[in-house]
């Protein structure tokens, strides 16, 4: 690039101990709606993050000694501090990652503050557990303490939801943290660097070194002074970390990928059910570790569903993400379009139909969003349970539709996979709905709806979709170490 070209880029740099420090090598990080370069993200390594874990270890003694209604009171002015750049937030969110502005102003950005104020309220209601030995004098009581460093890894389908998920319980329990976005949406944590200091976070309690998973990631996990990693990301790079970590004992949260389904009985509700699991299966682009990628239609109402499925599908428009009209935006690089591409093109070597979006209908963009990595929701029917697009993780506007006879045969197939991360069960048989959501193998049932959320409740998966659960008590048990302790009077 020209020297005026490069003028123009975005250059971002590492927060530590307070400070923006600039890094010695960058990595380029592209608008995926248009394929260009717009902004260079430090490419970090072993000597950042030990400066980072350094600075986050000098800060702990004073951060966890502070009460939790002081913490509380800073997540809180944080939160306020966000929500009132929401809207800079929100385009930048959706520059960088390619999400729609709609889907950054209504979901991402809200959610993030809204992680900040929930847990500035809960850490002010949790209460430790005590047991008395009236015939041996004694009484035991608990008591707990934050851990220390905390490593943070978040992934790039929403940068900043996310990676609040992650920051607010871990500093409300006082532990301070490093943390590293993904380096394809490293921006908007940026930006929350700026906010730190106003917010009253202590220099040191809040460090963000950017760079790959390779580098950066690697050099955090495998501190000897990070007692605790969180991770969001895919089940293979969890694999790295668990093995990384073991020789450190270290304590992981680990939210991985989900094949998520959803089962549709034949007295469900499809005015509700058809426009939900549209939503489900394409919103932020299929981006999101929740969306529904495998949809089991109870036979008596298949061919119904499926028309108005289509027809409802291709309704949804695909094009520039500052477009508020627009529904679907860009895939987050060129290689992961290439990645969800080829899983249709598989589907249809093997037989299956793709009855909208890749491949079968025109997608007509806009002239500044040619080179941009888009793609038109797709719907694929008769796909074989073995096939690989009812087996791995697509990650992507594409969802399968298949037809199933009975309610024992489709709980079977449902769980017929190595995830178990979320499902849905629409049918307005109260007994049926409980009997199904019990036999799931997964972390979250939704029933008649999707994606409705109370930060109170456990989130996470089983199997191949993680170890751990986080939510009120659930990510406080995790930042916070217990002790049990003895007195004999």
């Amino acid at each position: 690039p020209t020297m005026a070209h490069s003028q123009a880029l975005l250059v971002l740099e590492n927060f530590i101990g307070g400070k923006f420090v600039p890094c010695s090598s960058y990595i380029d990080s592209y608008n995926p709606s248009t394929g260009d370069v717009y902004c260079r993200v430090p490419d970090s390594g072993k000597e950042e993050v030990e400066a980072a874990v350094k600075a986050a270890k000098d800060a702990f003694p004073i951060w966890s000694s502070k009460s939790p209604l002081e913490r509380s009171q800073i997540l809180n002015k944080l939160a306020d501090l966000i929500e009132h750049d929401l809207e800079a937030f929100a385009q930048a969110e959706s520059k960088d990652q390619g999400k729609t502005i709609t889907f950054a102003r209504t979901v991402d950005i809200p959610r993030a503050v809204h992680n900040f104020r929930f847990f500035a309220s809960s850490i002010l209601h949790h209460v430790t557990e005590c047991t008395e030995m009236p015939a041996l004098g004694c009484v035991h009581y608990t008591s707990r303490a934050p851990v220390g460093v905390a490593g943070l890894i978040s992934p790039w389908n929403l940068p900043l939801y996310l990676l609040t998920w992650k920051i607010a319980p871990a500093i409300a329990c006082g532990n301070t943290v490093v943390a590293k976005p993904s380096e394809m949406t490293s921006v908007t944590a940026w930006m929350m660097c700026k906010l730190l200091e106003k917010a009253g976070v202590p220099p040191g309690v809040v460090n963000v070194v950017f760079g790959t998973g390779a580098k950066a990631g690697e050099a955090l996990v495998c501190h000897p002074d990070v007692p605790l990693i969180s991770f969001t990301g895919s089940t293979l790079t969890a694999q790295r970390i668990t093995e990384r970590s073991a020789p450190h004992c270290k304590r992981l949260s680990l939210e991985l990928g989900g094949k998520n389904p959803a089962i549709i009985f034949d007295d469900a509700d499809l005015s509700q059910c058809i426009p939900t699991t549209v939503r489900s299966s394409f919103a932020n682009q299929g981006e999101i570790c929740l969306c529904t990628s495998r949809i089991f239609v109870q036979r008596g109402i298949y061919s119904e569903f499926l028309k108005r499925f289509v027809a409802e599908a291709k309704k949804w428009k695909t094009g520039n993400p500052s477009d508020p009209t627009v529904n679907v935006g860009a895939l987050i690089s060129k290689e992961h379009l290439e990645k969800v591409r080829n899983y249709v093109k598989k589907a249809q070597a093997e037989g299956a139909r793709v009855l909208c979006g890749e491949g079968v209908d025109p997608l007509a963009l806009p002239p500044g969003n040619q080179k941009g990595y888009f793609m038109l929701p797709t719907v694929i029917a008769e796909v074989k349970d073995e096939s690989c697009c009812m087996q791995e993780e697509i990650f992507g506007p594409v969802t399968c539709v298949v037809a199933f006879d009975t309610e024992e045969e489709v709980i079977l197939r449902a769980n017929g996979v190595k995830y178990g991360l979320a499902a849905t069960v629409w049918s307005s048989n109260v007994g049926r709905v409980h009997r199904v959501a019990h036999r799931l193998q997964s972390g979250l049932v939704w029933t008649n709806c999707w994606l409705v959320r109370d930060l109170n409740l456990p989130f996470g998966g089983m199997k191949a979709s993680g170890i751990g659960r986080e939510g009120a008590k659930d990510s406080y048990e995790f930042f916070t170490e217990v002790k049990t302790i003895t007195i004999k009077h």
